[in-house]
């Protein structure tokens, strides 16, 4: 019995050892789908996204700029940081966007003004000028630019 326990325990953490688990390959079929937050979304059919409020964090995904048929794009209220990525720009069907209320740094894209007719709120985040001419005065009166070259 006491090698079986001894067996037991050895195995155990062999099989718990880190450099002995494998990495999960990504669950998203590449080709028609999307990784955000560990969640697949279909680059075809997903319209709407709405993350606010969810405590996520890191930087948003440049992969986001996949999902060309959305139309809304909710990533409020969050602990977000790092730049804007510039493949939002490439969302031509993005009418609504809230980046708001996290800590984005550096400075917004340009491509964020590429859409036509775009509500976007970018507000009280850490983001630098130069601001693009699409950003509206109070999102720009909101940055904490403390930490801008």
């Amino acid at each position: 019995m006491k090698n079986f326990i001894y067996l037991f325990i050895s195995l155990f953490i062999f099989s718990c050892d880190s450099d002995s688990i494998p990495m999960s390959p990504t669950l998203c079929d590449e080709s028609i789908e999307v990784e955000l937050w560990s969640e697949c979304y279909n680059i075809e059919f997903i319209t709407y996204l709405n993350f606010s409020s969810n405590q996520l964090t890191g930087e948003i995904p440049s992969e986001i700029g996949n999902l060309t048929n959305l139309t809304t794009l909710y990533l409020n209220d969050n602990q977000l940081t790092g730049e804007i990525p510039s493949e939002i720009g490439n969302l031509t069907n993005l009418i609504t966007l809230y980046l708001n209320d996290n800590q984005l740094t550096g400075e917004i894209p340009l491509e964020i003004c590429n859409q036509v007719d775009i509500t976007q709120s970018v507000g009280n985040n850490q983001l630098c000028p130069p601001y693009p001419s699409c950003i509206s005065q109070d999102d720009i009166d909101s940055q904490d630019t403390s930490n801008c070259p």
